[in-house]
């Protein structure tokens, strides 16, 4: 695989509040382009995984905020996979200024997978192909056999 690049974001007016800072929920937001873009890198993408019958729902999704981020700003977003068995993905991301490399946010996201009838599918069994790609991402992560679908 070749190596992960971390995703661009430039802030968009829309994205601001009143005070001219980004809102809270669009990190949330940026968290998701993050993990279209880190799929797009590899072998799959969501386009794909949804073409083979894979859904990829968020089950929990959480944020912290450093440092405010504004209009015309460009981040960084670094998407790493911290916990994948075949059945459950959890990422998380750093938003960091592009120019100045300060933090702005750390967050997580915490995803299944299921079928189109809405069961829960292990990819270990049902699409080795995908679980391959996000074994090998949650190994570049550094995780342990255990927690990257190694049984």
């Amino acid at each position: 695989m070749n190596e992960i690049k971390p995703y661009r974001h430039t802030v968009q007016y829309y994205e601001t509040d009143r005070m001219g800072i980004v809102h809270h929920s669009n990190y949330i937001r940026w968290f998701e382009e993050a993990r279209v873009d880190i799929l797009n890198q590899t072998s799959i993408t969501y386009d794909a995984m949804e073409a083979a019958g894979v859904l990829i729902p968020v089950l929990e999704a959480h944020a912290s905020y450093k440092t405010m981020t504004r209009f015309g700003d460009s981040v960084m977003i670094r998407t790493t996979v911290k916990q994948y068995n075949g059945v459950v993905l959890t990422m998380e991301y750093e938003v960091t200024d592009e120019k100045t490399n300060e933090v702005r946010c750390v967050g997580g996201t915490k995803h299944c997978f299921l079928n189109p009838e809405g069961k829960v599918l292990s990819l270990k069994h049902s699409h080795k192909e995908i679980h391959a790609v996000l074994k090998e991402l949650a190994e570049a992560a550094g995780l342990p056999e255990k927690e990257s679908g190694q049984r």
